[in-house]
Order: structure tokens, then C-alpha cells, then sequence
């Protein structure tokens, strides 16, 4: 028996971009047959919903509502909802963080001014992991891609939020010369975008915790993505070039692009 899981997922109240509340996904997974999900709102540098100016610990406090909401209803309705978050570098580059939790966040108020390599080993230092978000995206509001070899435990190669399937190709084609893990995600910021289908990743055992998920990513033993047929099929994207700027583990540039990296 498999069981699937929802990685990446918006609510209205933390993700300014963001339509839909958390309790309003809850019936619309369990429908269509997921174990659980994983609310990623995007964190103090992304879009946050939430005023900047306030004090650490009543951001973190509003930050938390939308999971809050959306685990209270999990929990009526018989779906498992896991924390994690989506921290933004440079207003262009994505990191999902899993395995960590509100109590975790009071005690960090200095990850505000994090760069990626800071980041990568605080959390895995408290037993976390760090996935880059859709790595090859383009977007108008995107002025580079930036890929940090270093500072990822895996790479998202399936996003249903990408338009292009290329950008998944590609983030496959990465994650495979890396030897990375991958996941799969809807990027779901309103219960219309689960029309896209489904999307996330799928495990042999169910999840208990959040850590099982973070365990289940360091030990590359995530049993498949789920995502459209051939989107990752990076075969086909062995002429596309795009300019990236490759950054290792201590956040400086390498001065590398993607088609040296590669």
C-alpha cells in the first residue's frame, strides 16, 4: 500500500497570494485521496500575508494561523496536515522547509537575515531539511534562476505551478546530475488549483510526523512524485539553455552557470 501527500500548499491567511483558507482544502485532499499534506505558507522574506513590523513573536504567532486552521480541520475530517514553510531569497529564489515546528521559530528571530547557506545548516542542525522550490521557473517577477548546489537536501521537480513543463524537466535534470531527492508539489494557493491534478509525493509507510517526511527525504527513500505524464521528462530539454547563477554551501557565487554545472 502507498500513500500520497500534498508538499506545497498556500492558505490565505500567511500567503498573501493566496485565495483559499486552510480548513477549505481539507475535504477537497480527502477526495482526492491523499494521506495528508504539508502547509508551506511563504515565510517574513516571500509574500507573507503577515505585517512585517511586528514583534517576532506575534508574527510567528499570526504566521501560524493558517496550518493552525487547517490541522484543527484535518483533524475533524481525518486528514493528517504536517507544518513546514517557504522562505524567499532575493524576492526570486524558493526554499521549502520542513521538520521544524512554531516553537522552533520564537527561538530563531535571527533567520530574518539569513542568507541560504545560514539557513541550510541551521535547520539541518535542529533535524530539518531544505528543498529548493521550483528551481527553473520563469516569471516576469523572477530576474534570475539560482540553483545552490549546496544549501538543498533535494529539489522539487514537479510543480503544478509551472506553466512550462521544462521547468520541471530541467529541475529533474538537476537533481539527477546532483544525485538529489525529489518531490512533487501542487503549489496550491486556492482549492480551484487541485483541478491541475494531483500532484506530491508518495511513500510506502504513512507519515506519523513530519519528521518521517524529513527522514524520508535524507534517506532518498521517497517511493515516487506524482505529477502529469512526462513532465519530468528531462530527455526532451537538452537544448534548453538558461543563465543561472550557482551558489555554494556559504552562499557565495561560483561564478558557474547551469550549462557548466551539468
Amino acid at each position: 500500500m502507498s500513500y500520497l501527500y500534498e508538499t506545497h500548499l498556500h492558505t490565505s491567511y500567511a500567503s498573501a497570494c493566496a485565495s483559499s483558507k486552510g480548513s477549505q482544502y481539507i475535504r477537497h485532499y480527502k477526495n482526492l485521496g491523499y494521506s495528508g499534506i504539508i502547509v508551506t505558507d511563504h515565510f517574513y522574506n516571500g509574500n507573507t500575508a503577515i505585517p512585517r513590523g511586528l514583534p517576532w513573536k506575534e508574527w510567528v504567532k499570526q504566521f501560524c494561523r493558517g496550518y493552525e486552521e487547517a490541522h484543527n480541520e484535518g483533524e475533524r475530517q481525518g486528514l493528517d496536515v504536517f507544518f513546514g514553510w517557504e522562505e524567499t531569497f532575493g524576492n526570486y529564489d524558493d526554499y521549502l522547509v520542513y521538520g521544524l515546528d512554531k516553537e522552533w521559530l520564537l527561538e530563531h528571530p535571527e533567520m530574518r537575515t539569513w542568507t541560504r547557506g545560514e539557513q541550510f545548516r541551521a535547520v539541518r542542525a535542529a533535524g530539518g531539511c531544505v528543498v529548493q522550490a521550483h528551481p527553473f521557473r520563469q516569471h516576469n517577477y523572477i530576474s534570475q534562476i539560482v540553483l545552490s548546489c549546496g544549501c538543498i537536501d533535494a529539489v522539487e521537480a514537479g510543480n503544478a505551478g509551472n506553466h512550462d513543463k521544462s521547468y520541471d524537466a530541467l529541475a529533474m535534470r538537476f537533481a539527477l546530475r546532483q544525485k538529489l531527492p525529489v518531490t512533487a508539489g501542487s503549489d496550491a494557493h486556492d482549492i480551484r488549483d487541485l483541478s491541475n491534478g494531483n500532484y506530491g509525493i508518495c511513500v510506502n509507510e504513512k507519515l506519523k510526523t513530519i519528521g518521517d517526511f524529513v527522514n524520508a527525504i535524507r534517506t532518498n527513500t521517497i517511493a515516487g512524485i506524482y505529477v502529469d505524464k512526462g513532465r519530468c521528462d528531462w530527455r526532451g530539454s537538452e537544448t534548453v539553455f538558461i543563465p543561472v547563477d550557482v551558489r555554494d554551501e556559504n552562499d557565495r557565487s561560483t561564478g558557474k552557470s547551469w550549462k557548466d554545472c551539468i
